[in-house]
């Protein structure tokens, strides 16, 4: 295992495409979604384990969820868990862990990986991370993973590439979260692919990129480079993030940058970000439904149904429907009401506090 390497695993997120059973209380990355007894973040942890020393796995998350990072990483040093005071987004997350681990190790490479994804291909997720690392080890760039589209999602990051020989591509465009017309665009013409959120850097390329394109926050955390891996680091983080400003690192950074590159992989993603993708990729009957053992169905197809607490849940002439129970809470609509989801959530917070949601 190369010491030199570090992973850094972004726990902060509340995923309220998943509601009601992702919460602000317990977001979608601390449940056992896929029914496999571990949770998202647990399977991310175990994954990156199996390659990387347990002393250089960082996990960086909102100190609300401290308790819940504790209670599934068993053993965790304190050290290795970054605790942010606010939400702020991905590039100040990005930002802390950069600069507190250059502060160790200025030689250290490392990826960035969200904790809620799934990856089916393990061993090919695995090859592709070290040719990354031995890339960004030796040049001055900035490495995306990139993952072939099937859709006109407006929910991922693209990116259009120039193609060519080379192992790692020179990104030509980089484009957050686009319209839906625009998404269809970049499907049709071929050359983009989707960005998976899982990032390849030496800290100092990272930290070069942050002085250019961000140098608010690189004066922020570079100031603390005497206070990171000691007793006042976390007053120091408390008193940084109130003067961060709430951008992503790919609005921040890889929009902007010259030195952008994407490794094209197939590692079986998907980052479970609705309620849709968790049909995808869970086993399903004959009739297409996804279903616990307690849930009976009658001429229904194509159905999605989690429960928590019941002991019989019966369903008949549903077709594509969610039904979602958790903590007390019942959903029942359209599988695909992604965007719907979001209203209700909001709508419930006003109307109801904040403990449902």
């Amino acid at each position: 295992m190369n010491q030199n390497n570090y992973v850094i695993i972004m726990a902060g997120g509340t995923g309220t495409r998943l509601w009601p059973v992702s919460t602000s209380k317990r977001p979608k990355q601390f449940h056992d979604l896929l029914g496999l007894g571990k949770s998202l973040l647990q399977m991310t942890y175990e994954r990156f384990l199996a390659k990387f020393p347990k002393e250089n796995i960082y996990i960086v998350t909102n100190k609300e969820y401290e308790g819940l990072i504790e209670e599934q990483i068993e053993g965790i040093d304190s050290q290795q868990l970054l605790l942010e005071p606010y939400k702020r987004n991905t590039a100040p997350c990005i930002a802390y862990a950069a600069y507190k681990i250059a502060s160790k190790n200025p030689e250290a490479s490392m990826v960035i990986a969200p904790a809620d994804h799934l990856i089916l291909k393990e061993d090919i997720f695995h090859q592709s991370i070290a040719v990354a690392l031995d890339s960004a080890s030796k040049k001055d760039q900035l490495i995306t993973l990139g993952m072939h589209p099937n859709r006109p999602e407006t929910g991922y990051g693209y990116i259009q590439y120039i193609p060519d020989s080379a192992t790692i591509k020179k990104v030509k465009t980089f484009t957050e979260k686009p319209e839906i017309g625009l998404a269809q665009k970049f499907i049709e013409s071929g050359d983009f692919v989707w960005n998976a959120g899982i990032f390849i850097w030496s800290a100092k390329s990272i930290i070069k990129a942050y002085e250019e394109y961000l140098p608010d926050l690189a004066e922020i955390f570079a100031d603390g480079k005497s206070q990171y891996f000691s007793v006042n680091e976390n007053l120091f983080v408390n008193k940084a993030y109130t003067q961060c400003v709430n951008i992503s690192i790919d609005f921040g950074i890889m929009e902007k940058a010259e030195n952008v590159f994407v490794l094209l992989t197939d590692i079986g993603w998907s980052d479970l970000g609705n309620w849709e993708s968790l049909h995808e990729i869970r086993e399903k009957d004959d009739q297409d439904n996804v279903l616990p053992k307690n849930v009976m169905s009658f001429n229904a197809t194509g159905n999605i149904v989690t429960t928590d607490k019941s002991d019989l849940v019966v369903i008949q002439d549903l077709h594509d429907f969610l039904v979602a129970e958790q903590d007390g809470v019942i959903l029942i609509c359209r599988k695909n009401a992604e965007k719907e989801i979001k209203e209700i959530v909001n709508v419930v917070k006003a109307e109801k506090g904040d403990s449902f949601v």
